[in-house]
This record gives C-alpha cells, structure tokens and sequence, in this order.
C-alpha cells in the first residue's frame, strides 16, 4: 500500500492534470523530493530557497496539519494519506 498525495488544482499542471499521486513512505521532506525528482518543478512551488515549507503552503497527513507534528520531519507510511492546501486570500 502506497502513499496518497492529493494535488491542489494549480499544482496540477506539473503532475499531468492529475488529482492525486503516489509515493513512498519516509517523512515529508522525503515526499517533497520525491514529488520534485518526478514532477520537475513543484518543489519550488511549496518551499521557499532554504527548503522550509512555504507560509501560505499547507500540508495535512491524515487531516492532522504537520505544523502541530513535526513539521517536514513528520513521518508518514504506506496508507497515509497527505493533502496538499494552499492558503487562499480574498477580500
């Protein structure tokens, strides 16, 4: 059993239009490598120059949000489901 990855709709454009992918077990510092050596570019979409989550960037791992885990260091295992959310502003 792998790992569930749900993509926002504006990162879709880097994983082929598609909703959700899968990876590996790890923490999520090794998903987010895994999602940029496969899909080139999204890396830089959800970290800022010194790999640290982006503010406006959320990531849930079985609707837990990994700011009151441990962060990118939260682990995560086969038939975890990860949601990525980005933060949305109106006015």
């Amino acid at each position: 059993m792998a790992i569930s990855v749900l993509i926002p709709t504006p990162l879709r454009k880097f994983t082929n239009n598609k909703e959700s992918v899968e990876a590996s077990a790890g923490t999520i510092s090794t998903l987010l490598g895994e999602l940029e050596a496969n899909f080139p570019g999204m890396a830089s979409r959800l970290t800022d120059s010194n790999g640290e989550l982006r503010r406006f960037i959320n990531i849930y791992v079985n609707e837990e949000d990994i700011r009151f885990l441990q962060g990118i260091e939260t682990p995560i295992t086969d038939g975890d489901a990860i949601s990525i959310v980005p933060a949305i502003a109106g006015g």
